[in-house]
């Protein structure tokens, strides 16, 4: 009798075909059979306890690996909990696919089982959406859906697999012709040879170059984009050939590292107010750079804007855009710049006045960052961290950060020296994805040590998700900022407490002095309790040097903290 291959199985080896390495969700009905169809193919299936944080998981390992970060939920409440990282990617444009079982098609509509019209909900948040209506369908559909997250600029897409679908068979000879043409995908930066494809016009990289050769107070500005693309090297190839100063947005940083001497980070108002002439590369002139308008932006500044989507560029209607994937890009302006060479110097003007208000401004936050705060406030343990993680070297640590003050001060305090190290809140500024980012960071990067710094409130969102990491032995130091709140415990002045309940907690606190560590300890990893220096740098050397999963919660004062949020509005 001939060898069967249900729909369960044809998925699975339609995802490992096109390349699919790591799988995130949460199984059920309809789609268990799939997840371990997937792992018999070879993709490592991660389970979790809540498909949000899965979500957020798949969409950060799109961004790290350069190919879709796969999502498998149930059907119903699974698919829209799922929403949560399929939006997340798609606002980053981060490539990413979310996976959901659906209802067997001839009972739509009857009221099944957990029955919803899961294509029609997913479309605001993806570029394409395919429904596998047959099992001759399924490769297909995942081939489509795989093509449009990556290409162009990338975000999500969705597949549905209706339960009588996965139960369907073909025989294997069937299943080999259906999946013959499958291939897995590569991502640009991987790929040998010439990328003309991907390049931008000749005409419009001699401007470029000749703007920024003109200019007299030129900047570099460069975005998670860049990092996507693996524009390291070309970045640094030009700011050190030009002297051209720089500054990455939070999640472009590690790039080029945060001490490099053109870095204009501790300058950040001074550049982005005088410049004359921006090159704006894999970052979206959106909130985080002050959408490129005065009073933040000179109004005379000419945007040099490059980006792998030509709308963007319309849209913004820079002086210049150049449409095409970064690091293609920036090497054709490199060659550019070789053939007719320039360069700003170590005494020209723009750069000494930005050197000038870094070393000034480096100094200013010394004074506070020196200090040993006890009770304590958030900088002083943000010190320690920063001197613990760039301790450990090279491979340095994938650094995730996520909560409101917590996040504002490690974006000033903790140095990047490597690229794509660090994973925060993003274009949505979405607060719950520490922990999704931790496990997909741990699992896309199993040589590297994954350090999470967040507040009590972000840890909050996902903390179950510890249970995944010891389950999964993975490398993960949790570090919870504890100030009993969100922005800190319950402060309100004696006139806020009035009212039938006024005796509830504030609407910002938490339980005062949570025992975080413990909620670790019972899953089987390790737990640390600190409230002063020494008691930190103990927990951190001890935790780093073990790489197994561990929470260290530190106590801050809960009157450190203030309310926070366009983090990109700050100086």
């Amino acid at each position: 009798m001939a060898k069967k291959v249900d729909g369960n199985l044809l998925a699975a080896r339609s995802f490992a075909r096109m390349g699919v390495e790591q799988m995130f969700g949460v199984v059920g009905i309809p789609v268990t059979s799939f997840a371990t169809s997937c792992v018999r193919e070879g993709v490592r299936f991660i389970a979790f306890h809540n498909e949000q944080s899965a979500g957020y998981a798949a969409s950060a390992a799109g961004y790290l690996t350069g190919k879709p970060g796969v999502l498998l939920t149930v059907s119903g409440p699974g698919c829209v909990h799922g929403l949560a990282g399929l939006s997340n990617a798609q606002i980053n444009t981060w490539p990413m696919i979310l996976v959901s079982g659906s209802s067997v098609q001839a009972d739509v509509g009857k009221g099944d089982f957990q029955e919803l019209d899961q294509v029609e909900i997913v479309k605001p948040f993806a570029k394409y959406a395919g429904k596998a209506h047959s099992i001759g369908e399924i490769p297909k559909v995942v081939a489509e859906a795989v093509a449009a997250s990556v290409s162009g600029r990338p975000g999500g897409s969705y597949v549905d697999l209706p339960a009588d679908v996965l139960h369907e068979e073909v025989t294997e000879e069937q299943a080999v012709e259906l999946l013959k043409d499958l291939k897995p995908y590569v991502p640009i930066w991987a790929r040998e040879g010439a990328r003309k494809e991907f390049a931008a016009g000749d005409a419009e990289v001699s401007e470029a170059a000749s703007l920024l050769r003109n200019a007299k107070r030129p900047l570099v500005v460069f975005g998670k984009g860049a990092a996507y693309s693996h524009a390291e090297g070309a970045l640094k190839s030009l700011v050190e050939s030009t002297g051209i100063p720089f500054l990455a947005t939070p999640m472009g940083k590690g790039l080029l590292p945060d001490a490099h001497p053109l870095s204009a980070a501790a300058a950040r108002s001074l550049a982005l107010g005088e410049a004359d002439v921006a090159l704006v590369v894999g970052a979206r002139l959106n909130w985080l750079l002050h959408f490129g308008e005065a009073p933040r932006w000179a109004k005379d500044v000419k945007f040099i804007l490059v980006d792998v989507c030509k709308e963007e560029i319309e849209f913004r209607k820079p002086a210049l855009g150049l449409v095409g994937d970064a690091d293609v890009v920036l090497k054709q302006l490199n060659k550019e710049i070789k053939d007719q060479p320039f360069a700003l110097g170590e005494k020209n003007e723009w750069t000494q006045k930005i050197k000038a208000k870094v070393q000034a401004n480096v100094q200013k936050m010394a004074g506070s960052l020196n200090k040993d705060v006890v009770p304590f406030n958030f900088m002083t343990p943000m010190r320690i961290i920063r001197d613990a993680i760039l301790s450990v070297g090279s491979p340095a640590p994938i650094l995730v950060s996520e909560g409101a003050n917590t996040m504002d001060v490690g974006r000033s305090v903790l140095e990047q020296t490597e690229p794509r190290t660090r994973l925060d809140a993003g274009t949505w500024g979405t607060m719950g994805v520490g922990l999704g980012y931790c496990i997909a960071a741990a699992v896309t990067n199993p040589e590297k040590l994954v350090v999470a710094v967040e507040g009590d409130s972000g840890f909050g969102f996902s903390g179950l998700e510890v249970e995944t990491l010891v389950r999964y032995k993975l490398p993960v130091v949790v570090i919870i900022f504890n100030n009993g709140g969100v922005y800190g415990g319950d402060r309100r002045p004696p006139e806020d407490l009035v009212g039938p309940h006024k005796d509830d907690p504030a609407p910002t606190s938490f339980v005062p002095g949570a025992r975080y560590d413990l909620v670790m300890e019972a899953f089987g990893g390790k737990g640390y309790l600190v409230g002063n220096p020494e008691e930190l740098k103990s927990a951190l050397k001890e935790s780093f040097s073990a790489r197994k999963p561990a929470v260290i919660n530190v106590t801050i004062d809960p009157y450190a903290g203030s309310e926070s949020g366009r983090m990109g509005h700050r100086n």
